[in-house]
Parts: C-alpha cells; sequence; structure tokens
C-alpha cells in the first residue's frame, strides 16, 4: 500500500524515422572585417540644465524632506518608548496591588 509504483514507459508505437546523417563541411577562411567604429549614443530627451535658483529649490525640498521624515520616525520612538514606559508602571503598581493583599 506504501510502496511507490515506479511508471512503465509504453514502447513507441507508429513510423520512427532514422536519424539524420549529418554531412561535414569544409570551412573556407574569409577576411576579417574590421569591428565598426563606436558611436555615440543620441538621446531623444532633452538635457535637464538646472539654473542656480533650481537648485537651491532642490535642495531645499530635499531638506524638507528629510527633516519631516526624520520628525515622524522621532514621533514614533517616542510614542513607543512612552507606552513602554507607562506599561512598566501600570505592572509595578498591579505587583505592589498584589504584594499588599498577600500581606494582609
Amino acid at each position: 500500500m506504501i510502496r511507490p509504483k515506479i511508471p512503465v514507459n509504453p514502447t513507441p508505437t507508429g513510423l520512427t524515422t532514422p536519424p539524420a546523417v549529418i554531412q561535414p563541411t569544409s570551412i573556407t577562411p574569409g577576411t576579417p572585417t574590421p569591428p565598426p567604429a563606436p558611436m555615440a549614443p543620441v538621446s531623444s530627451r532633452p538635457t535637464v540644465q538646472l539654473t542656480p535658483g533650481a537648485v537651491v529649490a532642490v535642495a531645499g525640498a530635499g531638506t524638507a524632506v528629510v527633516l519631516v521624515v526624520g520628525a515622524v520616525l522621532v514621533s514614533m520612538l517616542l510614542a513607543v518608548a512612552i507606552t513602554g514606559a507607562s506599561v512598566a508602571v501600570c505592572a509595578l503598581v498591579v505587583r505592589s496591588i498584589l504584594a499588599s493583599d498577600t500581606r494582609r
């Protein structure tokens, strides 16, 4: 019942074609062609030219993004720290209440 059953491949039926005979060919050496000269890629997009005002605007936007993301991450870390501290204080209060009940 648990023994694996090995499938048996049936023998092919019908007409089979014999393998094709490969005839050797002669190799004639040719003159090597020189590789084509590398061409500079042609860009279909226009080049972006930043003015000094645009550079200042991009730098300001990048700084603003970094400050906002940093503030969000710090506030999340602070929220986790405050939650952990409050849970610890609650645990101490509950332990104190349970300990004072057992002394009475």
